[in-house]
């Protein structure tokens, strides 16, 4: 039999963890090509043979998305894998009805073919969309078994933005190794936090690899999801992250609605800040979906150097830039700290935008009058650099879960906003870890 000619639809993660685990080393299939979408610059790229294995020795051709029905034609691709995250259920349809009118048949990959099983325990930290706060329960869930005595060691879902061969296996111990991979902000604000808290984080392409050197030196695996995906490990305790700030999105979203249905517990976020009557309609959407996970209800407290800063302030509000983005999130926790704490007006970036934010806030329209922290390479931060230091307004308010001041230059006065996770109620995750772990 002919190999079944593949083309797999990503963004530079979960399609090539799918490729690495199920594709690489199959005989059934010949995947002819990626399209990438989500992430700026990804396409026109070749996944390079040292990691696509002995059946492509030349690597794998990256392609844009916008190319899919004539590559489809013109590769006589007969199956296309669907990959990447944080999307409408609508969406997918639309894009597996282009698939068919092309006259491929259209996929989406599930556990069995896709996770791995580690030799270590696994607690995994996914989310029902972009935004939650994945990040800040994953931190506490690492800070309580590291009390309990464990060695942690996160890995974080992949974004590989650089070159694939040299990050096939990234092992970040202290801020060095962030220079040494030159990694970008995204990256950064998802590292940064777990190194500051002592915790060891593995990330990039080969997700095999990365788990097999973590178990060498680690006792519990913690997996830090990306975007709304599920675990690319097999999990012994999941925790699911859903937000109050967008009811009904639990269902709504693919995968989230996988991870919804997956959770072993479910922590519902925001709650401090959010309409009481949407908290109640996340907790029955939840229910219904999963009834016999545990719900856990939590807010994200603020802290701020020096509120008194803010107050009468002209203020520029930066933010996560995938929340805000394919996120869909209007405001963060810089828009709550200028709101509570008083700033006289929040400055519309928007004229002040250069290059690729510009082009970002020309895909994005609705993320309006707060400016996403994008810098997916080295142009892209310059950019935003240049897009704040002409922004006429007294102070910067820095929402993003890294300081920017240490990968960019600002020529006004900042107040970054830090946020954690704190449960309110019973139980609580160190009832539930201890419970599932404890010595």
């Amino acid at each position: 039999m002919s190999r079944i000619r593949t083309l797999i639809m990503g963004a530079a993660g979960r399609d090539f963890h799918n490729f690495n685990v199920f594709f690489r080393d199959n005989r059934d299939y010949d995947v002819v090509a990626f399209t990438a979408t989500q992430i700026p610059d990804i396409e026109g790229r070749v996944y390079p043979a040292v990691l696509a294995g002995e059946l492509y020795p030349e690597g794998i051709p990256i392609y844009a998305e916008e190319e899919l029905p004539r590559l489809i034609k013109e590769l006589q691709v007969e199956q296309v894998v669907f990959a990447y995250s944080d999307v409408p259920h609508e969406y997918v349809m639309h894009k597996a009805s282009i698939v068919n009118a092309a006259g491929a048949d259209f996929r989406l990959m599930g556990l069995k073919s896709t996770q791995l099983k580690s030799s270590k325990p696994v607690v995994s930290v996914c989310a029902v969309r972009t935004g939650c706060g994945k990040s800040q329960t994953t931190r506490r869930v690492s800070l309580i078994l590291r009390e309990m005595g464990y060695k942690v060691a996160a890995i974080r879902h992949p974004m590989p933005y650089g070159d694939l061969a040299k990050q096939a296996v990234q092992r970040f111990a202290d801020y060095s190794d962030l220079d040494k991979y030159e990694c970008t902000i995204e990256e950064r604000e998802e590292y940064e936090p777990h190194l500051d808290n002592g915790v060891i984080v593995y990330a990039g392409v080969d997700y095999e690899a990365i788990l097999r050197q973590a178990e060498q030196e680690v006792d519990i695996i913690l997996w830090d999801g990306g975007n709304n995906d599920f675990p690319f490990y097999e999990s012994d305790l999941q925790i699911v992250v859903a937000d109050p700030h967008r009811p009904g999105h639990e269902s709504t979203y693919y995968p989230g609605e996988t991870n919804a249905r997956l959770a072993d517990v479910f922590i519902i976020n925001k709650v401090d800040t959010a309409d009481p009557e949407a908290v109640i309609a996340v907790r029955e959407n939840l229910r219904a979906l999963n009834p016999n996970a545990v719900q856990i209800e939590a807010a994200s407290p603020l802290f701020v150097d020096d509120p008194d800063a803010i107050r009468g302030k002209r203020v520029l509000v930066v933010e996560d830039g995938p929340t805000l983005t394919h996120g869909g999130m209007k405001y963060g926790a810089g828009y709550v700290a200028a709101r509570r704490f008083g700033a006289a007006e929040i400055v519309d970036p928007r004229p002040f935008a250069v290059k690729s934010i510009a082009a970002t806030y020309e895909k994005y329209p609705d993320t309006g009058t707060i400016l996403p922290a994008m810098g997916y390479g080295r142009q892209q931060m310059k950019d935003l650099e240049e897009t704040i230091n002409r922004s006429d307004v007294d102070l910067v308010i820095i929402g993003t879960p890294i300081d920017l001041n240490r990968v960019i230059e600002i020529n006004k006065p900042t107040q970054r906003v830090r946020y954690e996770l704190q449960e309110i109620g019973q139980p609580t995750l160190e009832d539930i870890l201890k419970g599932k772990f404890g010595k």
